[in-house]
């Protein structure tokens, strides 16, 4: 059954590089994210195929695809729905909002006011949404993708703690490199791969998963690594804020699906090590002096990594 899951995942990373040229590493984490059911926040400049990897990955697993373009205007009705009065029928109907669906891209979510960012917190944590008093469910799987300018570009938000916080990880794209970017100009001649794109699984197969996500052991040993990495950044000179006991849970539940990713059954110290970076640099806020000297988050996670003893565990298999 292990290798049956392994050979699934790896059809659809395969489907995805179909479409996306050079990005396995950006397609191997949103997936990770997918199956521990958390979300994405992906920081880029525009233009380097963000949109089309949420819509490859969607169209791989048979899921539905929502997207919602962020912009200074949009209100909070325009992501979770609203209640329309019905003249004939003497009744409100509801009719959803594009947070509805099973993979949502929320395209430049920086650009919009706090007060519509915040429309998303429900539904990310909760899966579910309220309104006018009413609390509508989240159907399942349930997997929002969301991109943001880099925060120094003008007409930008940068999003509140709260809401960093419920996003699993955080990465970047990049651009490509030379052959890459010539092969994305051949495909540009012919038909776009997308419209091609078949899915490899379907939406059950994925649910299952997501369970099977669940039954990966971690060792007191593993789980000790992390609490103690996260328990460092707290107490690190250059930072303000550390990693919250939320974000110990998400490095716990990536590392549990980056091993279903790879055919494991058991998470080892190697997938903290990989994952930490990705999972607490968005939660951690850094001191003025520490940004002044050009100190990222990133560093500062790899830094306490090389720091705190590689634990020994028994292999369970």
């Amino acid at each position: 059954m292990k290798d049956v899951q392994h050979s699934k995942l790896r059809e659809v990373i395969e489907n995805i590089e179909k479409v996306m040229i050079g990005k396995r590493e950006v397609a191997e984490l949103s997936i990770v994210a997918l199956l521990s059911g958390g979300h994405v926040l992906l920081e880029d400049v525009p233009g380097v195929g963000k949109t089309m990897m949420v819509r490859a990955l969607a169209k791989s697993v048979g899921a539905s695809f929502k997207r919602i373009q962020f912009t200074p205007d949009l209100l909070p009705s325009d992501v979770i729905g609203v209640s329309i009065y019905n003249p004939k029928e003497l009744e409100f109907e509801f009719r959803p909002g594009p947070i509805m669906g099973n993979i949502v891209l929320a395209d430049e979510i920086n650009r919009t006011s706090p007060k519509t960012q915040s429309a998303l917190l429900e539904g990310m944590e909760e899966k579910n949404v309220t309104i006018d008093g009413v609390t509508r469910k989240i159907g399942s799987p349930f997997f929002v993708m969301a991109t943001q300018n880099p925060i120094e570009y003008e007409g930008t938000y940068p999003l509140p703690e709260a809401q960093l916080d419920r996003f699993l990880l955080k990465m970047k794209m990049g651009y490509p490199s030379i052959q890459e970017e010539m092969e994305v100009l051949d495909r540009a001649q012919k038909t776009p791969p997308i419209e091609d794109l078949d899915s490899v699984m379907t939406v059950d197969e994925l649910i299952e998963l997501q369970e099977q996500v669940k039954e990966i052991h971690v060792d007191n040993t593993i789980k000790k690594y992390i609490v103690e990495i996260a328990m460092r950044s707290r107490q690190h000179a250059s930072v303000y804020l550390g990693a919250s006991p939320r974000g110990s849970i998400a490095l716990m539940k990536a590392c549990q699906s980056f091993a279903l990713l790879y055919g494991r059954s058991y998470v080892i110290p190697d997938d903290v090590q990989y994952l930490a970076p990705f999972v607490f640099s968005h939660r951690i806020i850094l001191k003025p002096e520490a940004r002044y000297e050009g100190i990222s988050a990133e560093e500062i996670i790899e830094r306490i990594i090389t720091r705190i003893p590689v634990p020994v565990q028994k292999v369970v298999r």
